[in-house]
């Protein structure tokens, strides 16, 4: 098995991008003061970096073996038209730790906007928020991979928000190799919270658009070969983020928070609406079930951006996960044209737990929390079967200084006793998504909480980033080990954390 001191052995280079050379990446970058995510944490860093032999601060534990993967916007050009977070180009940030030593690298999604901006050396993306005239671009709407990412296959995967194309890198050097094609799709298509499960090795992914069938779910091997794809039956367009996981079922969200089709087809443009008198729908599927086998429940109406775990108990199939009754808050006086979008990722949500009964169609619903947090994540080996402990993001809210969405702190929830710890990153600090590294060696049967939380935070007072390491069983006493990142980590989405055992039993030599 290769030793994670082999990436180490990559010499420094720093890249610069587009017409952006001998921009000094220790000052945030100022596209434009009236967005606030084009500067600030937000600007992009511009550089790509490979550096052995970070800086540590207390001490990396020596059985942390494997590295974190987070992907985010890093716009390259400036945007001529309004910046959505969604617009900018992905940049994957991984830091590799092996033997106490820890490395960084991070390089740009070369997606195919990427490639043909870099040619014109310009932005020309319509964006998310228009204008809705996709001659402007020669690839239309910009699929930039900036939302999700994991090790799925050997190699990487990263993914965008709004179902778009998926993308293979190397997991070593984070070379991005082409479409991640699955052997045996008709189409490549696939939405950000796609899933891997790590008993199976298989992907379990779903797709969604504004022509029927308006979903589809289906079942990658370990090798990447589809196995299974079939239709969902919805009453029309939406937009689900995530799924939940099961050992035996998949469970599909269908959500009252959608566009009208109709302006669609007339205007190319889709307008948002939260239908408060819809219920929001889960549909419970058999892994390989038929579209027919899909058992619908109905519950109170809310939107899901990401679950945490689900489980079977008997009858019952139980999924954790954050629940906002408000997914576009209202808009603020002076925001102008961006208000919608910065209402939007102006989250707000609280820790939820939904039971579904097979055999009675019972459901049973309810709030675990009521703190403001997000971007939860589990221990990886718990995925499918019943756990107890979630890793949140915590986020103030519009009065408490919440303009933009931003992660003040770090909460670990015990959800079968209700208690929650936290962390709170400073003053002026922000943080990333956290996620669980199970300790070298660590099996499904080792206690859900013996390992280690890793995060990133950037602190706004002197914009220097760094990766924290916490004991997973004691958050309170503050991180074992802060590793120095060789420049600024701009805010971003979603993590991942990729066993050294699972990162080199295909890479490795």
């Amino acid at each position: 098995m290769q030793s994670l001191n082999k990436v180490m052995e990559y010499p420094t280079v720093d890249r610069c991008i587009g017409g952006v050379a001998g921009f000094d990446d220790t000052q945030p970058w100022i596209y434009n003061l009236d967005n606030p995510y084009l500067h600030g944490v937000y600007a992009p860093t511009t550089s790509e970096l490979d550096v052995k032999g970070l800086t540590v601060e207390g001490e990396i534990p020596a059985d942390l073996y494997g590295a974190y993967f987070r992907n985010g916007p890093n716009p390259v050009h400036q945007p001529q038209h309004r910046y959505h977070p969604f617009d900018g180009d992905g940049m994957i940030h991984g830091v590799y730790f092996d033997e106490g030593q820890a490395a960084y690298r991070n390089r740009y999604v070369e997606t195919l906007a990427w490639r043909e901006e870099g040619k014109v050396g310009a932005s020309v993306s319509p964006g998310v928020m228009g204008p809705f005239d996709y001659s402007l671009s020669p690839f239309g709407i910009k699929d930039t991979s900036n939302t999700d990412v994991f090790l799925y296959s050997g190699s990487i995967m990263s993914l965008w928000y709004n179902a778009g194309d998926p993308y293979r890198l190397d997991a070593l050097n984070l070379s991005t190799q082409g479409y991640f094609d699955l052997n045996g799709r008709q189409q490549r298509r696939m939405s950000a919270h796609s899933k891997v499960d790590p008993a199976t090795g298989e992907l379990l992914f779903f797709d969604y658009g504004d022509e029927p069938p308006f979903m589809t779910y289906g079942v990658a091997n370990s090798a990447g070969e589809v196995q299974h794809e079939v239709a969902i039956d919805l009453p029309g367009p939406r937009l689900p983020h995530d799924i939940g996981v099961t050992r035996n079922y998949t469970i599909l969200h269908d959500l009252p928070f959608f566009h009208d089709i109709n302006v669609l087809r007339r205007h190319n443009y889709r307008v948002l609406t939260f239908h408060r008198d819809i219920p929001t729908r889960f549909g419970i599927i058999p892994r390989y079930g038929k579209g027919s086998d899909v058992r619908w429940f109905e519950c109170e109406p809310c939107y899901i951006l990401h679950t945490s775990n689900c489980w079977e108990e008997g009858d019952w199939v139980v999924m954790d996960g954050c629940r906002s009754i408000n997914p576009m808050p209202d808009t603020q006086p002076g925001e102008g044209e961006l208000g919608h979008m910065l209402a939007y990722m102006r989250l707000e949500a609280n820790n939820y737990r939904w039971r579904f009964n097979l055999r009675t169609g019972e459901v049973r619903e309810g709030d675990l929390d009521d703190l403001n947090t997000e971007f939860n994540k589990t221990n990886p080996l718990y995925m499918g079967v019943k756990g107890r402990y979630a890793y949140h993001q915590r986020i103030p809210l519009l009065h408490e200084g919440g303009h933009t969405l931003r992660f003040t702190g770090l909460v670990k929830y015990d959800n079968e006793t209700g208690r929650r710890w936290e962390w709170d990153y400073g003053p002026g600090v922000f943080g990333n998504e956290a996620v669980f590294a199970p300790r070298k060696g660590a099996t499904a049967e080792s206690p859900e909480d013996d390992g280690y939380v890793i995060t990133m935070i950037t602190d706004s007072k002197d914009w220097s980033s760094w990766c924290l390491v916490f004991d997973a069983t004691d958050i309170e006493a503050g991180p074992v080990a802060r590793v120095r990142m060789p420049h600024r980590v701009p805010f971003g989405f979603h993590a991942t954390w990729a066993r050294g055992e699972e990162l080199y039993a295909v890479n490795g030599a």
